[in-house]
């Protein structure tokens, strides 16, 4: 007899998030490398965003990255490169248990991502859970069954027309979560790169208020500490405060200012 595993290995963002008693944080992952998605993972970092969106990502580095980081304490999201179900399908049946889709703008779309991440007849997920990681290769006896316990969905709002439907955005059943984009938001808005515009701020706590009105938690991309802890103050539940491109970029530099003459970042040839 085939040895059962039950229930899934590790929670999801939903499941974490209900457990805590305070705000997670978290951080992206944009390199593609498995390798520096383990090292993160072993930050005690709450959870990990791997990105598709805007980063050199396909299935087979997300697979690894998924699998780096499965011997930490750390929960990972993927994020999708949109709402297409087919991509969602096969993120889903490699393994990832939770997903963040971007540029979800309107309560018809989020039910439209719901359908795409859940099996008949909730949604329309394509069955192959006996050929992927998801179901362990059907040695999760309930996979199926229990679908719904084994996902979780999170939709970006990051458009002036999206913060408007907020709420109904969030109070579709089946979104866990709703996450606000300030650089996309700030760009709909024509303030682009002004992610800390106080009107670009003003939409983001829009955003918080649709979700907490829909009785669901919500999040927010704030590299600023002082940004980050003033959407925490508003209530946010989970926030990412870094990426390893970005820290990478930034300790190079760092290296270059201290220990080239002038502090210069750039060599002949480069």
């Amino acid at each position: 007899m085939p040895f059962r595993l039950n229930p899934v290995p590790g929670p999801t963002l939903r499941e974490t998030l209900a457990a805590a008693d305070r705000p997670l944080a978290g951080m992206w992952v944009c390199s593609g490398s498995p390798l520096v998605a383990e090292i993160c993972a072993g930050g005690g970092l709450d959870w990990l965003l791997i990105d598709m969106e805007h980063a050199p990502n396909g299935l087979e580095s997300v697979l690894a990255q998924v699998q780096a980081v499965a011997a930490y304490p750390v929960t990972p999201v993927v994020r999708v490169p949109s709402a297409d179900p087919v991509v969602i399908k096969q993120v889903l049946d490699l393994g990832a248990r939770t997903i963040l889709v971007p540029m979800v703008g309107s309560e018809p779309e989020a039910q439209a991502v719901v359908q795409a991440a859940h099996y008949p007849p909730r949604g329309r997920r394509g069955v192959g859970s006996a050929l992927a990681r998801s179901a362990r290769w059907n040695r999760i006896g309930d996979y199926l069954t229990a679908a719904a316990d084994h996902v979780s969905v999170l939709v970006q709002i990051e458009t002036l027309d999206a913060v408007g439907d907020a709420a109904a955005i969030a109070a579709v059943d089946g979104v866990d979560g709703v996450f606000a984009g300030p650089s996309d938001l700030a760009a709909s808005m024509g303030l682009i790169g002004q992610q800390t515009h106080p009107d670009v701020v003003a939409a983001v706590r829009r955003v918080f208020a649709g979700a907490k009105e829909a009785g669901k938690p919500f999040g927010v991309n704030a590299f600023d500490p002082a940004v980050a802890d003033a959407y925490l103050a508003d209530g946010a539940s989970f926030v990412l405060v870094g990426a390893d491109v970005a820290l990478l970029a930034r300790g190079a530099e760092a290296l270059a200012g201290r220990f080239l003459p002038g502090g210069v970042t750039t060599r002949p040839g480069y």
